[in-house]
């Protein structure tokens, strides 16, 4: 049996994954690593530490971990080429933004966060909004006719 025969032929070849495709998978699940992250200190520090509030320490965290499953699913979802996750990734980047800005507004150690996340999210949504990431995730522009 010849190398040919032995390798399964799908009826549908999909072109290479743009790089624009790749990197806004990586920029979402970059996003989605920072919450659930985040989330997971909150709740170690709130069950090791003293918090104030243990209820509201636990809420937050929690609420964390669910927040960073969002642009984790885009992430994948963008990775596989599923024209759904671009809502979420794009809606997860305009989130970003203000996020961002009230870091920056802090006199401490987020301001670098704040740039990384503001960094993050316009780079998120200028390859979101690329033609190329669109063409792959087949989504249709208005006006475009359908194949």
């Amino acid at each position: 049996m010849s190398s040919a025969e032995q390798t399964p032929v799908s009826g549908t070849e999909q072109a290479p994954r743009p790089t624009r495709l790749a990197a806004a998978a990586a920029v979402a699940g970059a996003e989605a690593l920072g919450l659930v992250a985040g989330g997971v200190y909150m709740l170690v520090n709130a069950l090791t530490g003293r918090p104030g509030d243990l209820t509201g320490a636990v809420t937050g965290a929690v609420t964390l971990v669910a927040l960073g499953l969002i642009p984790l699913a885009a992430a994948r979802g963008l990775w596989l080429r599923r024209s759904w996750s671009r809502g979420p990734a794009v809606i997860t980047q305009i989130l970003a933004l203000p996020v961002a800005w009230q870091m920056l507004q802090a006199n401490s150690a987020m301001i670098p966060a704040g740039v990384v996340l503001g960094v993050l999210a316009v780079t998120g949504l200028v390859l979101l909004v690329n033609p190329a990431t669109t063409e792959a995730l087949g989504i249709r522009r208005p006006g475009q006719d359908a194949p």
